[in-house]
């Protein structure tokens, strides 16, 4: 039924999401879009089967350290740059070979804002959600 059917989605959606992130080099996606889609299994998962069960498997806390680590990573790539001798997000200086610094430097900050994105969307919806609920 709907919670059969909402389990078994779940890992496909979060594999899409994963696809979306890496193939935002090559085409449309990155971690924006990645990070919402991942969001969205958690909230499928809370629909289907409540928000209490929702935040048993990511707590609110992992979702708020997700934001702010996410925000970390992306800024932090950039003063890596700086300490390297480039400019802030200067990926050529991350590594000797320019295209490996860009490469490596657009996939940190790519997965910082997916990390970020998916706390603050899961963020936002379990606030929401769980206004009005008196915590135990």
């Amino acid at each position: 039924t709907l919670r059969v059917g909402a389990k078994a989605l779940m890992p496909f959606i979060v594999v899409f999401g994963l696809y979306v992130q890496f193939h935002g080099h090559y085409g449309p996606g990155g971690g924006f879009q990645a990070g919402v889609i991942v969001a969205a299994a958690i909230i499928l998962y809370a629909l289907v089967y409540g928000l209490e069960n929702a935040q048993r498997v990511v707590p609110p806390r992992f979702a708020a350290t997700c934001a702010a680590l996410g925000v970390l990573l992306f800024a932090g790539t950039g003063v890596v740059a700086l300490l390297k001798g480039g400019a802030y997000l200067d990926h050529d200086a991350l590594m000797l070979d320019p295209r490996q610094g860009q490469h490596w430097g657009v996939l940190a900050v790519e997965f910082g804002v997916l990390i970020t994105v998916f706390g603050v969307m899961l963020s936002i919806f379990y606030a929401f959600v769980g206004r009005g609920r008196v915590e135990p």
